[in-house]
């Protein structure tokens, strides 16, 4: 595709996103940015959280990554799903009875203000980095293909990429978000059946053919079962999934603030369980994908560096009608400024909420340190990517991932403490209970194939950091005190 192909195909599709933002959130005040007003119909929350959970990132990695894993991924994706009933009938009926506008706000509540800081702090670096380095590889994406050829600077595309993301959120943050992820969530699963449906075609298969390729291909192994120590083992995939789901979705600030805008729990917990069915089928669709990505890249003798490097590779080359380019560029865009839109949200709520107390402020001076916040944040944003690109290290970006990961598991083991030990801690320790879980699972990550005989750790890592974070927490507990309620 030309740049100025790229450019049109991105024009058109802002155009139209931002037309459906304005009309979703050009009358939001504080409580619709936040929680869209508790209005949202479930439905439509639940179609466009299939947008939000899916990024940049996933869009151009997963159909590559069959190479490596098969479809070992869906051992994950099946975690998630039971997550995500967990998240439905355990969380959300407690942020509801609370009528929290931060879920941060709960451990406030239940331990003191030491703790509620502690949670909104590490959801708000592992936040902050996880969405500018999915944002850095969209733009890396951006240089090649429109930037570099017209000999602009790679600052200019990182101003322009988050001041797009910045000016269709600024407004109506939540309440619009719940549009344009529906819009976006259209598009990224339009682009990726698309696709299937040319490349197919491009292999001469119809409809029956097609499923004996994809499931004859020996990139299609789902289970395994054979070694404990190895990363895909089916136990240690399955059961990272449902933690994850849980520390990712309900207890992350991004993803619940847009369960918390539906008008009661009960209508947020159909939310919560129609995504997360749907999800599997989308991510599905992916991993198909890639099976005959690397059919047709076999017949035609493409070969490729990187596994993330196939979809644009194909869809971009010249291979197929310009139809699938823009379908490419179109669901590219669609998932990765859904997911860095949402995050600026969160952010901006988590910040402007938890760390600078909002709560008690009149709402003209709310809505004006919001604003001041929300453009904070897109600036911090730009700069961490501009950052990245300077470093332009790959183990650095993978690095990020895994210190946003970890940050995760202190939040899981102090929601998991509070929910079932009904006890008081020591509040003005907790944050070195949540500091010195992270470095102990470090420190085992390291040391574990030698210490254990082999074992790798996965994503399963963050059950222990939860589970480290959950004894420093027994450790705080205050003795001869009376059980505490929430």
């Amino acid at each position: 595709m030309s740049p100025l192909a790229v450019i049109v195909t991105i024009v058109a599709y802002f155009a139209v996103l931002f037309l459906v933002s304005y009309i979703a959130g050009h009358k939001a005040d504080n409580a619709g940015f936040f929680v869209g007003n508790r209005k949202s119909k479930w439905y439509v929350v639940a179609f466009a959280m299939i947008g939000s959970s899916i990024s940049g990132v996933t869009f151009v990695s997963v159909p590559g990554m069959v190479a490596a894993s098969g479809f070992g991924y869906l051992q994950m994706v099946l975690g998630f799903v039971v997550g995500q009933f967990l998240i439905a009938f355990v969380l959300i009926p407690l942020f509801y009875k609370m009528n929290l506008v931060s879920i941060y706000e709960y451990l406030e509540n239940r331990f003191g203000a030491s703790s509620y800081k502690t949670g909104a702090w590490f959801f708000f670096i592992s936040k902050m980095l996880g969405a500018a380095v999915r944002l850095f590889l969209v733009c890396l994406t951006l240089q090649l293909l429109v930037f570099e050829p017209l000999h602009l600077p790679f600052i200019l595309n990182v101003v322009i990429t988050v001041a797009l993301v910045w000016l269709y959120t600024f407004q109506g943050g939540v309440k619009s978000l719940i549009w344009t992820d529906s819009l976006k969530t259209f598009c990224l699963i339009a682009s990726v059946i698309l696709c299937i449906v040319f490349i197919a075609s491009a292999l001469h298969l119809d409809f029956g053919q097609m499923v004996s390729t994809i499931s004859g291909s020996k990139f299609s192994k789902m289970f395994f079962f054979d070694d404990p120590n190895g990363k895909q083992y089916f136990f240690k995939q399955f059961l990272a999934g449902i933690f994850t789901m849980i520390a990712t979705t309900g207890l992350d600030q991004d993803m619940m603030q847009r369960n918390l805008s539906c008008k009661n729990f009960r209508d947020s917990q159909k939310n919560m369980i129609t995504s997360g069915i749907l999800q599997f089928f989308v991510i599905s669709l992916f991993l198909m994908l890639g099976v005959l990505l690397y059919t047709y890249a076999a017949r035609e003798g493409i070969s490729v560096t990187k596994s993330d490097e196939l979809f644009p590779t194909i869809a971009v080359g010249g291979y197929f009608p310009a139809i699938v380019g823009v379908l490419f560029i179109v669901g590219l865009i669609a998932a990765a400024y859904s997911a860095a839109g949402s995050a600026l949200t969160a952010l901006t709520t988590s910040f402007t909420v938890d760390i600078l107390g909002i709560k008690d402020k009149a709402e003209k001076e709310a809505v004006s340190l919001r604003k001041k916040v929300h453009i904070g944040m897109a600036v911090g944003m730009g700069l961490v990517i501009f950052i990245f690109n300077l470093v332009n290290n790959t183990s650095v970006i993978d690095a990020v991932y895994v210190l946003a990961s970890y940050t995760y598991g202190p939040i899981l083991g102090l929601f998991a403490f509070g929910i079932l030990v009904k006890k008081p801690v020591r509040d003005k320790y907790v944050p070195i209970a949540a500091i010195v879980a992270p470095i102990l699972c470090f420190i085992l990550q390291q040391n574990s194939e030698r210490w254990f005989g082999g074992y790798k750790f996965s994503y399963e890592l963050l059950i222990l950091n939860a589970f480290f974070t959950f004894i420093g927490l027994c450790l705080l507990m205050k003795k001869n005190k009376a059980s505490i309620v929430r």
